[in-house]
């Protein structure tokens, strides 16, 4: 019953929609879909709230029934956000300067929702840590401003109530929950010096022993800190871009555990091939996704936590994005632009591998980004895990089965043709249903009874038959026509012919492949006839 009113944004190049979902997706009638072009879109943490900027003005309404609740005169915003009560929504524009202002205008704004009233302008020049961070019940609020960490509180933005003055800071998190808040910041190292990680407890952050807990580290370009829900300890992925001993394409990673109680420790990893380590565990934490997206086919596996056994394995080829819808059940791949500006659109499955809907983007637009509304922990509860795929017209995305391994050399080759190299085998048409004595030109068809008759000529002089010359393998040089100009045709046709054979098989795996590739899958027949028919006149 949770689905009449559960959405999913859209924002795409043709407009900005409210869908109904899941298992379904259809245009929310209360909400009426914007047309013009947006900059950004968001829900509020409980998902009552929905904003977005179409560069005309900032619009704010209830998701229950699309009402406008506030708008506001902002056509350049590109980034929005809520405080987590929703007593405030922050629009971030990009910072600009000019001969009439030298300094140039506060671009972060702080709104008052239920008043529409603006509480407070700031400069903040970089899009890196934009948005202010709130404690949960917003009695602190941080933002990082010239390596210090400036705390308000009660949202009073008329006073800064206290300073994190360190040099560099780059980052920080507050810990979830509620009071006292404790805040990890993380300081990059220079000119020799380690990277470190600390914690402190609001308002103590001052003095040498004012820190809870301390780790410092090298080989690390960025760091992620999360917290657990106890707010007791924090974990630091720490990550170069280049791993310098060459065991990885993407940078090398390590992992440290700080806690509150000034534990810490390196934690041991395996090593990875994946370049996004990071699961993702449905909202109540008891089913868990492993999937390879990027660089890789899509592969994904879930798995039942309690059990320790594998659910599905689906394959979403060529997705940018994935997320756990909020009921557990139902997850979205989607491609999206700018990443890949070709198949865009999104897929909502079930996590048994059950396609349920799938959109695409129309000729000529792309899709920018999907939203699921969010919703507060505990309003969908744990469901059992089942292994039985919910019926659907649209499919599984359970991966292929892999099919019998064959050498590149012979992937154009139809699967029923010989394996043999020996030179006296007779040429073949590798058209099926076509026969070599009618394809072969005349040309062709003198020098192979020319061969021929060669070949039974040296048989009768000789008491017995030649050996069966060795099959040609790696190492060996091919068969030359004495003819450079031939060979080197021969060589580049071969070598188109394993492309497309490349082509084929990412096309099987269901990647969409763009026009120039589709157009030379197209011409692999003329390309196999000239490779014949020069191979045709080879000694």
């Amino acid at each position: 019953f949770f689905f009449f009113f559960f959405f999913f944004a859209v924002r795409a190049s043709d407009g900005t929609s409210l869908l109904c979902g899941p298992p379904q997706c259809e245009q929310y009638a209360a909400f009426q879909r914007d047309p013009q072009v947006s900059r950004c879109v968001t829900f509020n943490r409980d998902g009552t709230l929905f904003a977005w900027c179409n560069g005309q003005k900032v619009s704010v309404v209830k998701s229950v029934d699309g009402s406008v609740l506030l708008a506001l005169d902002l056509p350049k915003t590109a980034l929005l956000d809520f405080s987590p009560l929703s007593n405030i929504l922050v629009t971030w524009q990009p910072y600009t300067k000019g001969p009439n202002c030298p300094q140039g205008d506060a671009n972060l704004q702080l709104w008052d929702i239920s008043s529409g009233q603006l509480i407070k302008s700031l400069f903040q020049k970089k899009v890196e840590s934009w948005c202010p961070t709130w404690s949960e019940d917003e009695k602190i609020c941080v933002r990082s401003v010239n390596n210090e960490l400036h705390f308000y509180e009660d949202n009073d933005f008329t006073q800064i109530a206290n300073k994190l003055h360190m040099q560099k800071v780059s980052s920080f998190t507050l810990s979830p929950g509620v009071q006292p808040s404790k805040v990890s910041i993380y300081v990059p190292g220079s000119k020799g010096a380690p990277s470190f990680v600390r914690l402190y407890q609001y308002p103590a952050l001052g003095g040498p022993t004012a820190a809870l807990a301390n780790k410092s580290f090298f080989k690390a370009d960025k760091v992620w800190m999360q917290w657990n829900q106890k707010a007791s300890a924090v974990l630091v992925t720490a990550s170069t871009e280049v791993d310098k001993s060459g065991a990885s394409y993407y940078g090398e990673q390590t992992l440290h555990y700080l806690a509150v109680n000034g534990e810490t420790a390196l934690v041991q990893l395996r090593k990875s091939f994946s370049p996004d380590p990071r699961p993702h565990k449905n909202p109540q934490g008891h089913i868990l996704v492993l999937a390879g997206f990027g660089n890789l086919h899509g592969q994904m596996e879930v798995w039942d936590m309690k059990k320790f056994k594998q659910v599905s394995k689906p394959q979403a080829a060529d997705s940018t994005y994935f997320s756990w819808c909020p009921d557990g059940e139902h997850v979205v791949t989607a491609t999206c632009s700018p990443r890949l500006r070709v198949g865009n659109g999104f897929k909502i499955w079930h996590y048994t591998g059950s396609v349920l809907h799938t959109w695409s983007a129309a000729p000529g637009t792309e899709l920018w980004e999907v939203a699921w509304q969010p919703f507060p922990a505990g309003v969908f509860p744990e469901r059992p895990v089942t292994y039985q795929a919910p019926p659907t017209q649209l499919g599984s995305t359970q991966a292929p089965p892999t099919q019998a391994y064959r050498p590149p050399a012979l992937r154009h080759l139809p699967a029923s043709a010989s394996t043999k190299l020996h030179e006296d085998e007779a040429p073949k048409d590798l058209r099926p249903g076509a026969s070599a004595e009618k394809t072969m030109s005349k040309t062709a068809l003198k020098n192979q009874r020319k061969r021929e008759a060669k070949k039974a000529a040296k048989q009768e002089t000789k008491p017995e038959p030649p050996s069966e010359p060795a099959p040609v393998t790696n190492n060996q040089s091919e068969p030359s026509s004495g003819d450079p100009e031939t060979d080197k045709k021969i060589k580049n046709l071969k070598k188109k012919l394993k492309a497309i054979e490349e082509l084929k098989e990412q096309q099987e795996s269901g990647k969409v492949l763009q026009k120039n590739q589709l157009e030379k899958i197209q011409k692999e027949e003329q390309l196999l006839k000239e490779l014949q028919e020069l191979q045709i006149e080879l000694p």
